[in-house]
């Protein structure tokens, strides 16, 4: 099947070949989304783009990436605007505070509680890729229901996350027909099973190269069996240091 635009990212991160194809993806757009928000570009400069990360936020994981990013007067910049927006929404609803008893209480309703809430379940990254990582999982089962080539990938590859795992068995019948459907699942369940399997003897050999007798012999593939562990198990990339523009 021939490559196109929309295909290539999908294809790229299959070809990387490491424990999850769709960690891969999505650590991509990751780092795509930071770069908007705080990058070379200065996206938070511009007044459309400050009020709606003074609307979202960011969720403490993309927080702390900004902060690694290194552009010490952008998020000084993001913060300030934002801090203040939260200040001034936090005491609106401070002010109608009421609750069943005690000295606030006054007709027993508050809205600060889900207030909060809310702002806790924005991110201004999640959300700007959020979309994105959508298509990305649709054009994942458009190339296997359509690119034999892609299909051989993914049954000789190395797998998949739990949670990828997971979500691409819960998305499959929404893309594939019947026998695609049957033919991915069977796949879908040979390949995990056969590599938690590959990754599980990775750690068991890592754990051996311990003792005395086995001190001289090849590490195999087990060096970096913990990190991909790990990401097997939870997704992610363990090994990751922090992402800074290049």
């Amino acid at each position: 099947m021939k490559e196109k635009l929309y295909t290539i990212p999908v294809n790229d991160a299959v070809a990387a070949n490491d424990e999850c194809p769709i960690c891969n993806a999505k650590r991509s757009l990751e780092r795509d989304a930071i770069d908007y928000a705080i990058g070379p570009g200065a996206s938070y400069m511009e007044s459309d783009i400050r009020e709606q990360t003074d609307k979202a936020g960011f969720c403490s994981r993309h927080y702390r990436m900004m902060y690694e990013y290194g552009n010490s007067l952008g998020n000084a910049l993001i913060l300030s605007t934002h801090l203040r927006r939260v200040t001034g929404e936090l005491k609106k609803e401070i002010s109608g505070y009421r609750a069943p008893g005690g000295l606030f209480s006054k007709g027993g309703s508050s809205n600060v509680g889900q207030y909060i809430s809310d702002l806790e379940s924005r991110c201004f990254v999640c959300e700007y890729y959020r979309d994105i990582y959508k298509a990305y999982i649709a054009t994942f089962f458009h190339l296997y229901a359509n690119d034999e080539a892609f299909r051989e990938k993914i049954k000789t590859g190395k797998g998949f996350c739990i949670e990828h795992f997971r979500e691409l068995l819960e998305e499959a019948g929404t893309y594939l027909k019947k026998d695609r459907l049957d033919d991915f699942t069977k796949t879908l369940f040979d390949v995990m099973i056969r590599n938690l399997e590959r990754v599980g003897e990775d750690i068991d050999w890592f754990v051996e190269k311990f003792k005395y007798e086995n001190k001289d012999k090849d590490w195999k593939q087990s060096k970096d069996a913990i990190p991909r562990a790990i990401q097997k198990l939870v997704g992610g990339y363990p090994a990751d240091g922090p992402y800074s523009p290049q």
